[in-house]
């Protein structure tokens, strides 16, 4: 049986630093806000938004939530971004994306000021990765994935991590980040050839694809720990499930991260102390 690394404890004792944080903070007269701009009413960035609100009231963290309609127009949309990112009382901005048409999700996102882009999105917050300097923030689930390997105390340091997918989202900057913490990292993709082979070979294993259920049996062997990131529905089972069949590969690896209760857990408290490190660096 594999150890099941659950993201609630990690979620759980980085909550606690950031609440110990913003009490320090709100000691010295400061209060970390973080603004939350959604346009439209998508069913996933209520959610999403829904429970970034609930983990800033947990620790601390004021929140000023902005909704736009989802026929905003331009002018009025960078206006409104004009002013979070002018307002020295604003800390971190969430920009929820996709946007509607009308909005250029790629000018929108590098809109935002890096320092203030504690979703990781802009090319910014990318490039401070690439370098390994505090330019922005990383993505918040790429560094959910390092919280959770540092929470487990599963040193990555000289060893072969493999990262099946190369999003901007995850799959790039956490290859970056890995590689900032001496891992040797392969990334795999849609164009690589025998992942399987690749993955085998690894200590580490990333799945990050959004392929559900695509790592089987023959990616793993004995003595790994597999990390899943990916999440969606599975219609035959009636569930949610991940990258990885779970049922297959956890009874061979040493250890492994549950879909859901795992990875996806740990972004928001990821999110919100980076909201609190921006806070900080003012």
């Amino acid at each position: 049986m594999a150890e099941i690394l659950k993201g609630k404890p990690v979620a759980d004792a980085l909550d606690e630093v950031t609440a110990e944080t913003v009490r320090k903070l709100k000691e010295k007269g400061m209060v970390p806000v973080l603004a939350i701009l959604r346009v439209g009413e998508r069913s996933d960035d209520v959610s999403y938004e829904r429970g970034a609100l609930k983990k800033c009231k947990k620790v601390g963290v004021k929140v000023r939530s902005v909704v736009l309609p989802a026929d905003v127009e331009q002018d009025k949309f960078y206006q409104l971004l004009d002013e979070l990112n002018n307002d020295d009382s604003v800390h971190g901005i969430l920009l929820l994306r996709p946007l509607p048409w009308q909005l250029d999700n790629e000018k929108a996102r590098n809109y935002l000021r890096a320092d203030k882009d504690v979703d990781g999105c802009t090319d910014g917050s990318l490039t401070g990765i690439f370098v390994n300097k505090k330019i922005g923030f990383a993505p918040c689930t790429a560094q959910a994935v390092m919280e959770t390997l540092k929470h487990y105390g599963i040193d990555v340091a000289g060893k072969k991590v493999a990262v099946i997918g190369r999003s901007l989202v995850v799959g790039k900057p956490l290859a970056l980040l890995l590689m900032n913490a001496n891992a040797t990292v392969t990334v795999c993709h849609s164009k690589t050839e025998d992942v399987s082979a690749i993955t085998r070979e690894a200590d580490i294993i990333v799945s990050c694809s959004g392929q559900l259920e695509s790592v089987t049996a023959e990616y793993v062997r004995a003595g790994q720990t597999v990390i899943d990131v990916g999440i969606g529905y599975n219609d035959r089972k009636q569930k949610l499930c991940g990258d990885v069949l779970y049922e297959e590969v956890e009874p061979l690896v040493q250890a492994i991260t549950p879909v859901p209760g795992g990875i996806g857990s740990v972004t928001t408290s990821v999110l919100v102390s980076h909201v609190v490190q921006a806070a900080l660096r003012k």
